[in-house]
């Protein structure tokens, strides 16, 4: 049961950036250098990136689930397994509030930035940054972990992406341009590390 939920979260990234592209060059009026991948919730269409975060959410807590199955008692099996868990509520908040219109997209929208911003979308910016905060706690965490039973490499992994998340955010929102393509990064960074740490501790599972 446990590498069934850690599974979860090894197929969550490739199937949200599986989406998300796809998404990219076939919704109309998107522009991955001026829109973020969190406006694909908008429009006709935008149930399908809504839908998206969801899934992602569900799976992380399947993940979270596992991870506390897995490393009870041990380092990583409670704060670890909480900072996953708080990830995919965020995920899933993002997925049930949408970002405001804005630069042209969806097709209609105003040209410019919104000048205010709705509750709606403060919610999903507060649950996406969440998220993104929660990954790098347990990044945090979970490189003590390795590093304490001598697994160097991965102790560096988590801590190389606990930095580089959210310096690709910090950079996206400063320079204000090709936003889409910086922020995306910074979700495959910190995504991808879930997905690539779920699949570690299965590795772990299968050898018990």
């Amino acid at each position: 049961m446990i590498r069934w939920l850690l599974l979860a979260e090894v197929v969550s990234a490739p199937l949200f950036y599986a989406a998300a592209i796809i998404q990219t060059f076939t919704r109309a009026g998107f522009d991955i250098r001026r829109h973020a991948i969190s406006t694909l919730t908008l429009g006709d269409a935008g149930w399908i990136q809504s839908a998206n975060f969801f899934m992602t959410g569900l799976l992380a807590l399947c993940a979270a689930i596992g991870v506390r199955s897995l490393l009870r008692g041990h380092k990583g099996g409670t704060w670890g397994a909480f900072f996953i868990g708080i990830y995919g509520i965020g995920m899933i908040l993002a997925g049930l509030f949408r970002p405001d219109p804005g630069l042209g997209f969806p097709i209609g929208a105003p040209e410019e930035m919104p000048t205010s911003m709705s509750t709606q979308a403060a919610i999903h910016s507060v649950a996406f940054f969440t998220a993104f905060i929660c990954l790098i706690a347990a990044s945090i965490i979970f490189a003590r972990r390795f590093a304490a039973i001598g697994e160097r490499g991965w102790s560096t992994y988590c801590i190389v992406s606990c930095i580089l998340a959210p310096l690709l955010i910090i950079l996206g929102s400063t320079i204000g341009t090709w936003i889409g393509v910086i922020m995306g990064c910074a979700g495959l960074v910190a995504f991808g590390w879930v997905s690539a740490l779920t699949a570690k501790l299965r590795t772990e599972a299968l050898q018990v």
